[in-house]
């Protein structure tokens, strides 16, 4: 008592559920910035690729649906199981699966297209830094599809063979990982061309470099955080 005041201090449980509140703030906040990051480079590209109007060629034709579909689709693919996500933290879980599977199919199918036009396109393939982190996101891209439906049916197999649903949703979350990460490592290095460099500048190249990284982070860290969790209760089996 004070000054004719009960003096109040903030129990556990309230002070626990301000910190919620606070991590979840944060969270959201970062992911709305990471669709802000998304739309700025996604949007780049698309204007430098449209720079010289239709019909496009096919460099061109790579950049738009490899960034569509990798950055955009797939990004928002990530996206929508997080619980901090705008567009899809109304959902149910099975519409949230129902959003990832359907944009990761599109995704997967512009950015393997994009791949593969451009390697037709080009003489020789895979041999630059650009073109070799492009392989490693294809090949884990396609990987990740394929097992993904593994994935989708994980209860149903983890009722016959207790391991293999489980380890399906961890591989395919790894596979994911990966092939997002290296997508986005393959574009940071597109971004050093010097058609792409001399049209945006040095400075904005840069800029968008460290745009591309930082929504990359955003986007993989709960991936990775769910990644080790089932890892860790995989190997606790």
């Amino acid at each position: 008592m004070e000054n004719g005041m009960k003096m109040e201090t903030p129990s556990a449980p309230a002070f626990e559920s301000k910190n919620e509140y606070k991590l979840r703030t944060f969270q959201s906040s970062l992911n709305l910035l990471a669709h802000i990051l998304i739309g700025i480079v996604v949007g780049s590209c698309l204007f430098f690729a449209y720079r010289n109007g239709l019909p496009l060629g096919n460099m061109a034709i790579h950049i738009v649906l490899c960034v569509l579909g990798y950055h955009l689709l797939m990004a928002e693919s990530i996206l929508s199981l997080s619980p901090y996500n705008g567009w899809s933290s109304h959902l149910r879980i099975v519409d949230k699966r129902r959003a990832h599977w359907i944009l990761q199919i599109l995704g997967s199918g512009l950015a393997i297209a994009g791949s593969i036009i451009m390697s037709r396109h080009k003489v020789t393939n895979w041999d630059s830094l650009h073109g070799k982190f492009a392989l490693v996101a294809l090949v884990f891209t396609t990987v990740s599809l394929v097992n993904g439906l593994a994935s989708l049916y994980a209860y149903e197999i983890q009722k016959l063979v207790p391991l293999p649903g489980r380890l399906s949703k961890v591989t395919h979350i790894c596979f994911g990982i990966v092939a997002f990460g290296a997508s986005t490592i393959s574009l940071c290095y597109g971004f050093q061309n010097n058609a792409f460099r001399n049209f945006f500048g040095q400075a904005n190249t840069e800029t968008l470099i460290g745009l591309s990284a930082g929504f990359t982070a955003i986007i993989l860290i709960n991936p990775c955080i769910t990644f080790v969790a089932r890892l860790i209760a995989l190997c606790c089996m």
